[in-house]
């Protein structure tokens, strides 16, 4: 006997829900979320998201649990998505770092074979620029690798199944106002937006940044054509998340917040909700010991001088 017509919708729309919810998520903070976690990667009781504490030569993967769809058949072109995220780069030093991180779409969340370094913990040397890697992956790139073609240690690039990105660009954004272009320091230790954007009937890629809580600039830093169609896997599902890789300076690499949708832009981040990052060097001191510390200091010297002149003027009489 078959099932009810009636049920039958009912099952039907049920599993479209389903299906919508599993590709559109946001996390304002990652406390009480199901991502996949591997390596050094792991969510801080504040919901900060950390892929790296600062280990050499290990790497950090974060994706959401459910994939999503990607493509409607083995032969279909990729259909739009779009991704919104926070971050934060934190360095030993002001000038220097060590590699960077990369939002990842993926066949799997198992990025068994990959390198950490220069690699980001997504590709390794040996299948490097493989189109079976079928992977697509936005880097923020902290450091020059002359033999990936890096245009400097401060850039953001597309990159499909290679380390060498297929277009990249300084690091920055470009003002409303003004049109010209602000350059920003992925290691400056600030939270920074980035937003992705595929248009899948274009076949087009943009990619914008800017500090965390100045809105999205109209002109992206990044507008390519580019098809993903060989991106994800067989049955046109992909998985979407994180990855980081350090090498031989204390780096650690922090998602405060995320976004991702398809067939629409990806649902706002509350920036008033997102977890705060670490204490970064000495604790500063309070207010009240910066106003007497001062006064005490000069009060001190004072008295010594004082003191010296009655000793030396006692001596002589």
């Amino acid at each position: 006997m078959g099932c009810p017509r009636p049920l039958l919708l009912l099952l039907l729309l049920l599993h479209a829900a389903a299906l919508a919810a599993a590709d559109e998520f946001t996390y304002n903070g990652f406390g009480g979320s199901d991502l996949l976690l591997d390596g050094m990667a792991a969510v801080a009781p504040n919901g900060l998201l950390a892929l790296s504490n600062g280990t050499s030569q290990m790497a950090g993967h974060a994706f959401h649990p459910a994939p999503f769809r990607l493509r409607d058949g083995a032969a279909a072109a990729a259909r739009s998505f779009s991704a919104a995220f926070v971050f934060a780069i934190v360095s030993n030093y002001t000038v220097l770092s060590d590699n960077g991180m990369a939002l990842v779409v993926a066949p799997s969340t198992r990025l068994s074979a990959f390198n950490a370094g220069q690699y980001l913990g997504v590709l390794n040397v040996t299948d490097n620029g493989r189109d079976g890697n079928r992977v697509f992956f936005v880097e923020l790139d902290t450091m020059l690798n002359p033999e990936f073609q890096d245009m400097n240690s401060n850039h953001v690039g597309v990159n499909v199944n290679s380390m060498r990105s297929l277009r990249n660009h300084s690091a920055g954004y470009y003002d409303d106002a003004t049109g010209a272009f602000t350059n920003l320091s992925l290691i400056s230790r600030r939270p920074m937006q980035v937003w992705v954007d595929y248009d899948g009937a274009a076949a087009r890629l943009d990619v914008a940044m800017a500090p965390a809580g100045v809105p999205r600039p109209r002109k992206p830093l990044i507008s390519t054509p580019l098809n993903l169609s060989a991106v994800g896997a067989d049955d046109g599902t992909a998985y979407v998340g994180f990855s980081a890789a350090t090498g031989v300076i204390y780096t650690r690499h922090y998602v405060l917040g995320w976004s991702f949708a398809t067939g629409a832009a990806a649902p706002p981040l509350d920036i008033s909700r997102l977890p705060a990052l670490p204490r970064f060097g000495p604790k500063p001191r309070s207010k009240v010991l910066e106003t007497v510390l001062p006064i005490a200091t000069a009060a001190l010297v004072l008295a010594l001088v004082v003191g010296a002149f009655l000793f030396v003027r006692r001596r002589v009489r």
